[in-house]
């Protein structure tokens, strides 16, 4: 009897210690976390994420890890978000513009010729405006944490070159899924078409549809200039990415882990935008070197299409509120009034 009970009692200590052990095992265990975005590894999109990764790893002591997959891997912008907020994703990048179905103050940053240049992004979007707008996505399961600079659009085709606003009858033009971005190219006489940005390439090569708009960046590392001949400087919105987090998966992390989360998004943040606007410089360049034939869009033209996008205008006000956008208005006042 003596010995059964030694026995038992051995059998327990053991059992003890091996869960001891597995419970360590777990608390060393990093937290793995998934970081989707559109673009290939190449892009200010994949450099940005490769910085974001390093620094929560280094400030975690190791102990959060992430694992970026680029090049929509993990789905479309789209796809990503409902994964988000349905907690089966952690972490993503990506447009502002695919989220108006979601949030529909997002829509403030589709306005056409809204932003003039990257002093006024910065403010608006870093400060009480962007942070009002960030907020908007808790309701609904995502956690917005900084945004990044997709860039300046502008618009390419294969079918003619576009100098002014008739130029773009009958083009059939590629848009994100975002009815802002249809009304307005709808209202300037393109014929445009929703279209996930996973599916654009193949959609430019077979001439499925004719051209597309996005930033300098975005045409260079996604190798548009081999399917696209005519290049038109527009500049007709300026376009943020943001980066999010699942909510439910943010709820499930310590105070400390989401100040590393955070933290880090702004280091990546900061990189990103430098990286982003030294490389649109240089884009311009890159891309007449490699054929395509680029074309300014004048002060007068723009005016006439500003002129045509009124209907637009009111349309945003009414759907973000028009206290955001009179409060979006005198900020824009406030900073092009700085010396």
């Amino acid at each position: 009897m003596k010995l059964l009970r030694r026995t038992l009692v051995a059998a327990a200590a053991a059992a003890t210690l091996t869960m001891s052990f597995a419970a360590l095992a777990q608390d060393i265990k990093p937290r793995l976390i998934r970081f989707g975005y559109g673009l290939n590894e190449q892009s200010n999109q994949g450099r940005a994420s490769k910085v974001f990764a390093d620094a929560v790893e280094k400030a975690s002591g190791g102990k959060m890890k992430i694992r970026v997959v680029g090049a929509s891997a993990l789905g479309s912008d789209v796809q990503m978000q409902q994964a988000l907020m349905g907690g089966a994703q952690e972490m993503m990048v990506g447009s502002t513009a695919t989220l108006v179905g979601i949030t529909k103050e997002m829509a403030l940053w589709d306005t056409p010729f809204l932003i003039s240049n990257a002093k006024e992004a910065d403010i608006l979007l870093d400060g009480p405006i962007g942070e009002k707008i960030k907020s908007k996505l808790e309701e609904k399961g995502l956690v917005g944490l900084v945004y990044w600079e997709n860039g300046f659009r502008n618009l390419t085709n294969s079918k003619r070159p576009v100098t002014k606003m008739e130029d773009l009858d009958g083009v059939k033009l590629r848009v994100m899924q975002n009815n802002i971005y249809l009304d307005s190219f709808k209202m300037l006489g393109a014929n445009a078409v929703p279209m996930a940005f996973s599916e654009l390439f193949s959609a430019l090569e077979t001439n499925t549809v004719d051209g597309q708009e996005n930033p300098y960046n975005t045409i260079l590392s996604s190798k548009f200039y081999e399917v696209q001949k005519y290049l038109t400087v527009t500049n007709h919105v300026y376009s943020p990415w943001i980066m999010m987090v699942s909510k439910k998966y943010w709820d499930q992390l310590s105070k400390d882990e989401q100040k590393v989360l955070m933290d880090a998004a702004r280091i990546s943040r900061d990189y990103e935008r430098k990286d982003t606007r030294d490389e649109a410089s240089r884009a311009i360049a890159d891309l007449r070197a490699k054929g395509m034939q680029v074309n300014e869009l004048g002060v007068g033209e723009a005016s006439r299409m500003r002129n045509k996008l009124t209907r637009v205008y009111a349309q945003i006000g009414a759907n973000v509120g028009m206290d955001l956008w009179i409060q979006t208005q005198n900020e824009l006042m406030r900073i092009r009034g700085q010396k």
